[in-house]
């Protein structure tokens, strides 16, 4: 059985040979992510080459930095300790470098937008401050628990807002990187808003280039403007890690909800990120609590569930892929099926009615699976948002639009050059599904196709076994649904 959520797995530079992606993909990777905020391009290009060689078929993603805070570099690159108690003075300049006399962030503005009492959170929240009084010459602040302070770690400041650029040149450098490369996703980190994803819109247009924005929401402000950031990406990333500093986190599984309906009603793909299965970068079996967190991300009916450290550089990254790939399936066989999803954003109102009707005759049909040509990935996205129970094999005209709907729920998208007629998608897509054991002569499918090309959309659907398709023939009802 072929699972319907996908899986995205993080590629680093230390770990990228092709026998390795390979390796991956053979148990059930999808995408390709890489994150570059410890990479060069030189090391992010090796990754791309490499996936290339394993198949066409694979997504790249690629992450940006986006505005985040850091602290800056340790004086000499040696880590400190901070005790309870503690006071720190805290200052904003990417120029200078931290120590125990004083941390610095690398936000010139860091100190003249902090609020006294703010709590401020370093490394992952690993350690606590509260900002007891501040002055033109830094935060003084009061260290809550003990920890070590190391080289350019993380900073939140739950609920505060700051002005930082949307892109850093790195950014930006990165983004051309991917035009140039012709990648299929950039995944901005941080957004909090319509405007930093325009920061990447004018570079994408600018370059007459197709690459498709994934937001990270990964902040308050990225929650609460959700709506105005669906109407600029193709899809979200829900990055549970410094989205789970930044608010409590027992309010983290009603926004990670909350998100993912929004994405199936906009029909965006939608990833959950960080830490699925993150005790397997150590151990070869996952936890309890792991295994229940992929299975409430698989109910959910997200679209794609995320390794990070765990295929990055982890111990046991084939393992971790297995293991996600037997959970999804598992759950799937197992979920009832929503019959709630609505629809929200249409731009063709005939797609989107064959495709929800599609989707109820598989709830109601013996059908295994469902067949239907594209050229721009429009209906397979409207089936993928109704979420079928059966497989969408999708013929793409189009090798991009092949790998952009690898993301999405339940689509298994193939390239073949454009037919002719309605009669020969049919006969030809059937016959490799035959061929390649995804079929069987006497299964019952179901077509969606267009009567006047797939520049045209969905026109029509057909309920047949494949036996019948393929040489077409028209059955006798009974033949259909034998007792």
């Amino acid at each position: 059985m072929k699972k319907l959520t996908k899986i995205v797995a993080t590629i680093s530079d230390r770990r990228c040979d092709v026998e390795f992606i390979r390796a991956l993909y053979d148990r059930g990777m999808n995408v390709v992510r890489t994150n570059t905020a410890h990479q060069t391009i030189e090391d992010t290009l090796r990754i791309i080459q490499n996936v290339r060689q394993v198949s066409e078929k694979i997504p790249i993603l690629i992450d940006t930095k986006g505005p985040e805070l850091r602290t800056t570099s340790l004086q000499n690159e040696a880590p400190f300790t901070v005790s309870i108690n503690d006071r720190i003075t805290i200052k904003g300049d990417p120029t200078e470098v931290t120590s125990k006399d004083c941390i610095y962030i690398n936000y010139k503005n860091f100190v003249k937008e902090t609020p006294i009492g703010s709590s401020l959170l370093i490394d992952d929240g690993e350690i606590e401050f509260t900002v007891e009084s501040k002055d033109e010459n830094g935060l003084v602040c009061i260290v809550r628990n003990e920890g070590r302070i190391k080289n350019k770690k993380s900073v939140n400041v739950p609920g505060v807002y700051y002005d930082l650029p949307a892109l850093t040149q790195k950014d930006i450098e990165y983004i051309h990187f991917a035009i140039d490369q012709d990648v299929e996703f950039i995944a901005h980190s941080f957004v909090r808003g319509k405007e930093d994803l325009f920061a990447i819109e004018d570079i994408i247009k600018s370059r007459n280039s197709q690459v498709k924005i994934i937001a990270k929401i990964e902040n308050q402000s990225g929650v609460d403007n959700i709506d105005e950031i669906l109407d600029h990406c193709y899809g979200v990333m829900v990055a549970r890690g410094d989205l789970g500093i930044e608010i409590s986190a027992e309010k983290i599984p009603g926004i990670q909800k909350m998100l993912v309906n929004k994405c199936i009603e906009r029909k965006k793909p939608v990833i959950i990120a960080t830490q699925l299965l993150h005790s397997m970068i150590k151990n070869p079996r996952p936890t309890r609590a792991e295994v229940s967190d992929i299975a409430n991300a698989v109910y959910l009916e997200t679209d794609a569930i995320m390794l990070s450290g765990e295929t990055a550089f982890g111990d046991y990254p084939l393992e971790s892929v297995e293991t996600m790939n037997r959970i999804a399936i598992e759950v799937e066989a197992n979920k009832e099926k929503q019959s709630n999803i609505r629809i929200v954003s249409i731009d063709n109102q005939i797609a989107v009615f064959l495709a929800e009707a599609a989707v109820k005759a598989t709830a109601e049909l013996p059908t295994k699976v469902v067949v239907l040509d594209t050229l721009t990935g429009r209906t397979a996205r409207y089936m993928s948002a109704f979420r079928s129970k059966n497989p969408v094999h999708t013929i793409c005209y189009n090798q991009r639009v092949m790998r952009e709907l690898s993301l999405s729920f339940g689509v298994y998208p193939d390239f073949f050059p454009q037919r002719s007629s309605t009669d020969e998608f049919k006969k030809d897509a059937l016959t490799f599904l035959l061929k390649n054991d995804l079929v069987a002569d006497d299964d019952l499918v179901l077509i969606v196709g267009g009567s006047f090309g797939p520049r045209h959309g969905a026109t029509f659907l057909e309920i047949n076994k494949v036996k019948h398709l393929i040489n077409g023939e028209i059955p006798h009802h009974e033949d259909l649904f034998e007792h």
